[in-house]
């Protein structure tokens, strides 16, 4: 990318589009917890301002994602297995409701696109794609709540779902180096919902966060991440 080019497309880029480009970043594990966000690196790496920055990671503070410490700065959250609970615990109280409401308005199209989400998640644990993995698995569960559509279960599950996925990517679990949600458990919520069986559905959502949450190790993986402007000036 040219000097010219790199300019225009910073110009162009809203707080929305850099809140999103570094959630992206911590969900694909490319930038690990407990990495500092330095103002100053992510600033140069988007091409704005110091004071958009902190307001990009004044929200992502807000939705736990990112840790700020007075006279330490930010850096990306490092969830406890304390509040890895409360999070299962959160999703345990909507997601039976998001998913009785989900019923009762999904059609063909959805049921569909809930088993392509299925099939590439199983693809990638096929490839050993972990984090294409559990995005794929939240995707199935913000799919539902999308369609739901009660706006404001949707957006406590976007947080929750990120938070998930940050904990995953942070712990793993103890079965395998894939962590992330049973794509047989998917099926088999997906086989309740295309019966429009409400009562086996939200069972099998129930049982399914809770294994989720019983097959974490609560042993931090290794990881690293490389320097933040570099990460972000590939995009």
């Amino acid at each position: 990318m040219n000097a010219e080019s790199a300019d225009s497309e910073a110009a162009s880029l809203t707080d929305g589009d850099i809140y999103e480009r570094i959630v992206d970043a911590v969900l694909d594990h490319r930038l690990a917890p407990g990495t500092k966000l330095v103002e100053e690196k992510l600033g140069r790496a988007f091409g704005v301002s110091r004071t958009r920055i902190r307001q990009v990671l004044v929200r992502l503070a807000s939705e736990q994602l990112v840790v700020l410490t007075p006279n330490r700065g930010a850096s990306v959250a490092c969830p406890t297995p304390e509040e890895a609970r409360e999070v299962f615990g959160a999703r345990l109280l909507i997601e039976p409701t998001l998913v009785e409401t989900f019923m009762g308005v999904a059609n063909a199209r959805d049921l569909s696109v809930l088993s392509r989400l299925i099939s590439e998640e199983e693809a990638a644990r096929r490839n050993d794609k972990r984090r294409v993995a559990i995005r794929l698995s939240g995707d199935f569960h913000l799919l539902i709540a999308e369609r739901a559509a009660n706006r404001t279960l949707e957006k406590m599950l976007r947080e929750l779902v990120s938070r998930t996925s940050l904990i995953l990517m942070t712990y793993g679990n103890v079965s395998s180096h894939m962590p992330g949600c049973g794509c047989d458990d998917h099926r088999a919520l997906l086989d309740a919902m295309s019966a429009r069986d409400a009562s086996s559905a939200k069972r099998l959502m129930k049982q399914h966060l809770k294994q989720l949450e019983r097959a974490i190790r609560f042993v931090p993986d290794d990881a690293h991440s490389d320097d933040i402007e570099d990460i972000f000036a590939t995009g």
